[in-house]
């Protein structure tokens, strides 16, 4: 089999997962400035087998889409261009970050872990990827 990777997309950073080849759990990868997003993405394919990508679908809690979607968007048409044979799947994110830090704050992690924004992201990443796991395998059953 081959992974899915997860992205937590972010003005600044991008937080990413992965999955075992087998696609049983999600892993935190990394966080990269998104400037260097798809390069990143490239040489990490280069390297591991991924057939599909998960990327955050930021919304309000009302349902209607965070200001960053439009960033989102256009780095999805890249994307597609760089690497169309890559099935891509949105799932919403929203609460994700929250949960993250929370996770980290009740972790007993220190003080300089708890403000460290890459880690969200990261975990954030984790989170919308073992959550799209859990449904995709959910409606498989």
């Amino acid at each position: 089999m081959s992974q899915v990777l997860a992205l937590d997309y972010g003005g600044k950073r991008t937080g990413i997962a992965h999955t075992d080849d087998l696609q049983m759990m999600a892993f935190g990868l990394t966080a990269v400035d998104t400037y260097n997003l798809l390069d990143f993405l490239k040489k990490y394919f280069k390297e591991n087998t991924v057939e599909e990508i998960v990327i955050g679908e930021p919304k309000r809690l009302h349902g209607e889409a965070s200001e960053i979607e439009t960033e989102i968007l256009a780095f999805i048409e890249k994307f597609k261009k760089e690497f169309p044979k890559i099935i891509i799947h949105r799932y919403d994110e929203r609460f994700t970050s929250k949960m993250a830090y929370n996770f980290i704050a009740s972790s007993g992690a220190s003080k300089k872990k708890k403000h460290d924004k890459k880690l969200v992201d990261q975990l954030s990443a984790t989170i919308i990827l073992q959550d799209f796991l859990k449904n995709r395998d959910f409606k498989n059953f």
